[in-house]
């Protein structure tokens, strides 16, 4: 019989995350609402400050994007 995973769902009140025990340790932590957030973590608070820091860099990218984008149209 195949083991069911478990899987948390958790909030801090602003972010969502689904947490999925590993057999090594840790989480594999995605969210429900940003498919963006895939990364793993030891601890919850751990998963918590990964996820803001994939969240920062998908936002600090598409910045840097739209301001290449901007930059060829003005020329």
């Amino acid at each position: 019989m195949a083991k069911k995973s478990t899987e948390f769902t958790v909030t801090d009140g602003k972010l969502v995350l689904r947490l999925e025990p590993v057999e090594e340790g840790g989480y594999v932590v995605t969210s429900p609402f940003n498919s963006d957030i895939l990364t793993q973590a030891e601890t919850l608070e751990e998963a918590f400050e990964n996820a803001r820091d994939v969240i920062a860099l998908f936002d600090a990218d598409r910045k840097a994007e739209r301001a290449k984008k901007k930059k060829a149209v003005a020329r």
